[in-house]
């Protein structure tokens, strides 16, 4: 399975970006695609999540703000982000969760940087 990320860039403070991954390749059974980032100096951090059933996580850093979203046909999962803050900037990687082996693939990051 490889993971193509897209849709970073630069935005202004109080700005939106959708960030969107594709898979392609198959995914065996329940999953998991999530949403993650790691700012210069820090520990990567699991932004957001949500299951092939349609359950969804948030850090709380960006709850109320981003929304996760998933096309099981096109095999993609979507992050709109929304009233962005500068300490949003960071690499955003999508990941997939294959619960059948416990096997995670992992797309190239994206950099999403917002200016204050």
């Amino acid at each position: 399975v490889q993971l193509q990320a897209s849709g970073g860039g630069l935005v202004q403070a109080g700005g939106s970006l959708r960030l969107s991954c594709a898979a392609s390749g198959i995914i065996f059974g329940s999953n998991i695609m999530r949403w993650y980032r790691q700012a210069p100096g820090k520990e990567r951090e699991l932004v957001a999540s949500i299951s092939n059933t349609g359950d969804t996580n948030y850090s709380d850093s960006v709850k109320g703000r981003f929304t996760i979203a998933r096309d099981n046909t096109k095999k993609m999962v979507l992050l709109q982000m929304n009233s962005l803050k500068p300490e949003d900037t960071a690499v955003y990687s999508c990941n997939v969760h294959q619960v059948l082996g416990r096997i995670d693939y992992w797309g190239q990051g994206t950099l999403v940087t917002v200016s204050s």
